[in-house]
Formats: C-alpha cells, structure tokens, sequence
C-alpha cells in the first residue's frame, strides 16, 4: 500500500497550483467579451466625456451667482438662452446669468454647475428664481471624468463585466485582446461508476463530478471537456490521461487518488512523459488526498472521488488556478460575515473547510453549519459557502464572527 508523500499545507499547495503559466490569447469583438479576461492594458484614446454635461434637467450657471440663495430669498438671473441637446452649447453664461440645460446636456462656457429645474421658479420669459445654491461642479460631469487621454481606463487581468464592456464602448473599443479561457479536461475514474443517464445497478453510481466539476470549471471562466469514464486499468488510465494532456490546459480526475492498493492515479502521473508529482497529500478536510502533478507544463489533478469533498478541493484550489491561467489577477471569490450558530471542533495541524448556510435572524447573518459526510451531494446543495478553520486552532465557538467564502 502506498503511503502519501508529505503533506503539504494549503497555502503551500494553492503556492504550487498557481506557479503554472497562464494560457495564450486572441482578440475577440465587444459583442463577446463579457466573462473574459484583459490581456493587455486599454488606453484611453480620447477623453471621457469629450466635453462637461449636465446630469440634470436645470439651468447652467456660475455657482457664484446662486451662493447665499433660499426659499425666502431667491436668487434672480437673467436667463441668456438655452442649450440644445446633441449640439454644441453656443450660448455663454457671465455673472448673475443662467441657460436652460437638458440632462445630458453640453455645459456652456461660463457655467461651472446645473441647478435642477425643482429648485428653480420662472418670473417671466427672461428672468428665473433660484431657491438653492450650488457648488461648483454640482450636477456635472467634467470632461475626462472617466478617462484622461493617453491614461489606462482598464488594465491586463481584469475579467470584464458589464460595467467594463459598457466603458469599452464608451471609448470606440469595438475589439479587444483577452486571455484564453483554459480548457479543462475531466476524467472520472472507477469500475463503480456509470453514466448519469443510466440506471445504476448494485454497487455502482452515476457520475456526479463529470458535471459537478465541468459546472464548476465553466463559472470561474474554463471550458469544460468531459473525457468519460476510465476503469481502474493501469494502461486504460494512462491512454486516458496522455490524450487528455494533449487535448486540455487543465487536467482533473476525479476518484483513485487515495491510499489504496486499486488508486492507481498516483502511478499513472509518476508513468507520463515529462511528469513532476508537485503535491500528493493536502493538510486539508475534506480533501487530504489530492494530488498535483507537473505534466510537461500542464497542471494535472487528482480529486477526491467523493463528490463534496472533490467540489471543495475545486473550490479552494483548482478554481484559482484556472482563474490564474486564464490571466485574472484578482480573484472572484466573495466572503461575507456571519455568526456561527453552533460549536465546531477540528483536529490539530490541518485545515478544515466545513460547508455553511445562511440564514438572517434579528438583523443579523448567521452561518449554519451544513451536517452530512462528504460523500453526499445534499451537503452542497444544501450550503451557500465554505468556512475555514486554521490548522493550528482546534475548533470555533458558538457566537464567532466567521468569513463565508461564497460558492
């Protein structure tokens, strides 16, 4: 029976999981960028906004000449004409004058702030009260508020969201250069496991992690390549995995990375051309027997077969690996504070990722431990995140202010 190699520490193993190269890139049109991420910085051509506008339906005035004005003693300007919308503002504003503004509106020359239309009173066709002052830059938005010319409006490794495909547009960007989304191959292993789409006779299972994981692998930015099933054969799996490293940038597989004298993952990695076993054996639970391997450049994963604890591996290490090959620099994960609703014990010298619910209760967020062992999908359904327990501390107390990290 094999033994496990040192086990690493999770810090260590998420150090190792990101020491691969990201993948390449290519250029694609604005219409399909949003997910993907930047793989080079954006420059801003031109300002943005070319011009001052108004972001209300007001008058345009220097904030001067409104200072000191109130319901009981308004303000008179004389009112000097009015700025058409979607043309060039030709009326200039002195002291103690005022145009009409549209929202959107181009700010004439002389104006320095919008007063809005409610705070305004018209005494005849050539003269408006203002009830409120303004400072100046009130109701604006100045010319290269957004973007400065020759600035970066958006820089390499950011994952473009709507927000950043709307200033794309704003600055004529119709294409840009991204990272490739890394392709992940997933291999599940066992002479117990069938296809979801059959009926599993005594002693078999369907094939959870094929689509658990190809689900997990597509919302953190991947492309998910099932590879099928592979029986527990020696050469089965090692005619499986060379053909999933020549096909993917990522390898998982799912199931035979344990001890055991039928978990021949290990061998198999330690059998392929140009292979580094990195990891073998994690201080985590679930989990522990994860493993990683170099395959000539190419991240290869033993998971867990189990499916919760193979869904919390993903989470707490391949997701950031596959965020980082495909050139992200920042990470999408999500903590959110609660209180925990119970006692929890861990074991000395590891760390322990417990699945947690939430639940609001007299205004505050609670997280509730999610019971269950990790061979049970309910545990995951049935949870909205994972805690963390540090390897050096024996358990949290009911009460504790914990971090939920989102799924």
């Amino acid at each position: 029976m094999r033994e496990f190699f040192q086990v690493a520490d999770v810090e260590e193993a998420r150090a190792q999981a990101l020491g691969f190269a990201s993948v390449g890139s290519g250029r694609v049109p604005l219409e399909g960028a949003l997910g993907r991420v930047l793989a080079a910085d954006v420059v801003a051509a031109a300002d943005l906004p070319g011009f001052s506008r108004s972001t209300m339906d007001g008058f345009a005035v220097r904030a001067s000449s409104t200072f000191g004005a109130s319901d009981g003693a308004p303000a008179l300007l004389a009112v000097v004409g009015s700025v058409e919308m979607g043309r060039s503002a030709e009326v200039v504003v002195g002291p103690g004058e005022a145009a009409g503004i549209p929202t959107g509106g181009m700010l004439p020359k002389g104006a320095d702030a919008v007063v809005m239309v409610e705070h305004t009173e018209p005494v005849d066709e050539s003269t408006v009260e203002v009830m409120r002052s303004v400072a100046p830059g009130a109701n604006v938005i100045g010319a290269a508020d957004d973007a400065r010319a020759g600035d970066t409006a958006l820089e390499r490794g950011t994952r473009l969201r709507p927000p950043e495909v709307g200033l794309l547009a704003a600055l004529g960007v119709t294409e840009v250069e991204v990272f490739d989304r890394p392709r992940v191959a997933i291999l599940s292993t066992g002479d117990e496991v069938v296809p979801a789409e059959e009926t599993p006779g005594p002693g078999r299972v369907r094939d959870v992690n094929r689509h658990s994981l190809g689900a997990f692998v597509e919302s953190c930015g991947g492309v998910a390549l099932p590879r099928g099933i592979v029986p527990d054969e020696f050469d089965a799996l090692l005619e499986a995995c060379r053909a999933a490293c020549d096909l993917a940038d990522v390898v998982l597989i799912s199931g035979g990375s344990s001890v055991g004298a039928r978990d021949l993952t290990i061998e198999v990695l330690e059998a392929l051309p140009e292979s580094r076993v990195l990891l073998h054996g994690v201080a985590m639970r679930p989990g522990k027997p994860t493993i990683l391997a170099d395959v000539a450049g190419r991240p290869v994963w033993g998971l867990p077969g189990h499916v919760a604890s193979a869904m919390v591996v993903f989470s707490v290490l391949v997701r950031p690996q596959i965020e980082h090959l495909g050139g992200a620099t920042r990470r999408r994960s999500v903590l959110v504070p609660a209180t925990l609703t119970r006692n929890l014990a861990s074991a000395h010298g590891r760390r322990e990722f417990v699945r947690v619910r939430l639940r609001e209760r007299d205004g505050t967020l609670r997280a509730e431990p999610v019971p269950g062992r990790s061979g049970l999908v309910r545990t995951m359904v049935g949870a909205d995140g994972l805690i963390e327990i540090g390897r050096d501390v024996e358990g949290l107390f009911e009460g504790s202010v914990v971090r939920v990290e989102l799924f």
